[in-house]
Order: structure tokens, then C-alpha cells, then sequence
């Protein structure tokens, strides 16, 4: 049990703040807060600790440009001054759950800064290996996932509501009152 309320108020707090966003200012993303972010991104748990990923920080205004526009949801990517690229070993058999995790880290450290951000999805989607091609990674590692980052456009912005607790829980066995 964590001794320090206050700590474990602060991750809550943190995690229920994340939402996802997809418009963004033009403010640039400073190089410390990246590198913390991607530690925090390898701070993720990986199934045997194989850490099968690799992550690609993307910040070239046209390359961005190309990726948003090889994805089908993804087109706001060209506007975020920062796009993350998490990539996971292909032989590998949790590389799926282990790059989640750490995409979902990357999406929790980004929000404790501040900057807001949206998960793209890359696995198995069409435009995948031609991204993979177009950032130059080698072939033993496929695409997982994508995150848009940047400081927020707050006009005009609406808070998704979440679904109540009740409607998505149960204790020992579904249906068991």
C-alpha cells in the first residue's frame, strides 16, 4: 500500500485528466520534456522485461505531413508539433501488449507535463509498413501506434463523457448480484 496519499492522488488525478486531443497550437514540445517522456515510455512493463520496442519522436513538419496522410484517422497528426512512433519487434509474442503499455505510459507522462495528446493506432492498419518504410526502420519491427502531441487548442473543446463505473464493472461473476 502506497504510505503517501498524496502521491497516489496525483497519478489518479493524472490518468482521469488524460483525454485525448486533436487540435493543436504550434508550440514546440521542448527537448528535456521528450526525453523524459520516452523514460517514462521504457519505464513500461514488458512481458520476460523483453522491452521489444523502439520509439521514433517525429517532429519534421513534412514527414508529419506524410504520416497524417497515410493514416485514416491520423490527420491531425500534421498539425501536433510532435508525433511519437512506438514500434515493436515482429517475433515477438507480447510485442502488441508490451508497446501498449508503453504507448499508454508515453499518453500518461504527456498529460503530467501538460501536452495534450491522441493514440493513433497502427497495428495491423494498411498504412503501417508504409510508414515503417517511409521513417526508415528495419523490417524486424512493425508499428503499434502513433501519438499526435501538443500543446491543446482549448476553443471550441468538449470533454468526451466516460461511461459511469456501474455499467462497466462486476465482482466475481458477471451477472452475479
Amino acid at each position: 500500500m502506497i504510505q503517501n496519499k498524496n502521491i497516489a492522488n496525483f497519478g489518479v488525478t493524472i490518468i482521469q485528466a488524460r483525454h485525448s486531443i486533436r487540435h493543436f497550437k504550434d508550440t514546440p514540445i521542448p527537448d528535456d520534456i521528450i526525453r523524459k517522456v520516452l523514460d517514462c515510455a521504457k519505464s513500461a512493463p514488458s512481458a520476460k522485461n523483453i522491452q521489444p520496442w523502439l520509439f521514433g519522436t517525429i517532429r519534421d513538419k513534412a514527414l508529419r505531413q506524410e504520416i497524417a496522410n497515410l493514416t485514416t484517422h491520423g490527420k491531425f497528426i500534421a498539425e501536433a508539433p510532435v508525433c511519437f512512433a512506438v514500434f515493436g519487434e515482429r517475433d515477438q509474442q507480447y510485442v502488441v501488449e508490451d508497446c501498449c503499455a508503453a504507448t499508454e505510459n508515453i499518453l500518461i507522462a504527456l498529460t503530467g507535463y501538460g501536452i495534450g495528446s491522441c493514440w493513433v493506432a497502427g497495428e495491423g492498419k494498411e498504412y503501417a509498413e508504409p510508414i515503417r518504410k517511409l521513417l526508415g526502420v528495419p523490417e524486424k519491427y512493425k508499428l503499434i501506434s502513433l501519438i499526435a502531441a501538443g500543446e491543446a487548442k482549448t476553443e471550441g473543446f468538449v470533454l468526451a463523457k466516460k461511461k459511469n463505473l456501474s455499467d462497466i464493472t462486476f465482482t466475481d461473476q458477471y451477472g452475479s448480484e
